[in-house]
């Protein structure tokens, strides 16, 4: 039986190959993340595109809802958005959350009426923002924000949220348009922690959960398909060396 020597160039390709795979497997869950801030929140749920996740907390008392939008960007310079359309489902009226870096590298989040599709537009949304941050770590950017919700839109309203890959001039440049890009819209419901999220005309169910869960005891998702994709990077390993 004849030894297998793999030259140092092989071994590299084998290790950048093992690496591309591993990427999208390490997804974002949201029971395990937490902010520096040390912000918490009473329900969280994994948006179904863009592997982004959403924290949010609503009180009745004072009409605020109070979220933490994460997503990586399309590239480190990159912007990702969250937003709330009042009068329908795409793009077209979002009361929107950009978040990107400025000039110096800082963060910024910063808010836009977008009457249109044709321009994006700083300025004020249409609903009374209490406060808003962000913050750039591990490759991901997080929208921190509390709004001021109308009556109107106190039990349920449709959501959007957005990634992109560069910022010219302080402005957000257009994003993808890719399917999982065309699908980041659904509908929020604040009075349940069940919320059926409608994506590409099929019904996702996501689970919010609350923040006094602990994350060790609720069921993980993403471990289970992390483990599938290792699982196929092993074969797909074996498989090159039983071709030499």
């Amino acid at each position: 039986m004849a030894v297998l020597r793999l030259s140092p160039p092989f071994l590299l390709l084998i290790i950048a190959l093992m690496t591309l795979l591993l990427t999208p497997v390490l997804s974002l869950d949201c029971k395990s993340e937490k902010f520096t801030n040390k912000k918490m929140y009473s329900n969280c749920t994994n948006l179904p595109t863009l592997n982004s996740t959403l924290h949010y907390t609503f009180s009745s008392e004072n009409s605020t809802l109070s979220v933490a939008f994460t997503a990586p960007p399309a590239s480190s310079d990159g912007w990702v958005a969250w937003a709330i359309n009042p009068t329908g489902t795409g793009m077209a009226g979002c009361q929107s959350f950009i978040a990107f870096k400025d000039s110096k590298g800082s963060m910024v989040v910063k808010t836009y009426n977008i009457s249109s599709y044709a321009s994006i537009v700083q300025g004020k949304i249409a609903f009374d923002v209490v406060d808003s941050s962000a913050e750039f770590s591990n490759g991901v950017m997080t929208i921190f924000a509390s709004v001021k919700l109308p009556e109107t839109l106190m039990g349920e309203f449709n959501h959007l949220w957005q990634v992109g890959s560069s910022v010219k001039n302080g402005v957000p440049v257009k994003h993808a348009f890719l399917p999982d890009n065309l699908k980041a819209m659904a509908k929020l419901q604040l009075d349940v922690k069940a919320s059926n999220v409608t994506t590409g005309g099929s019904n996702v169910t996501a689970t919010g959960s609350s923040a006094a869960n602990s994350p060790t005891t609720a069921p993980n998702n993403n471990s289970a398909s992390g483990n599938g994709g290792i699982h196929g990077i092993i074969i797909f390993v074996a498989c090159l060396f039983a071709l030499f």
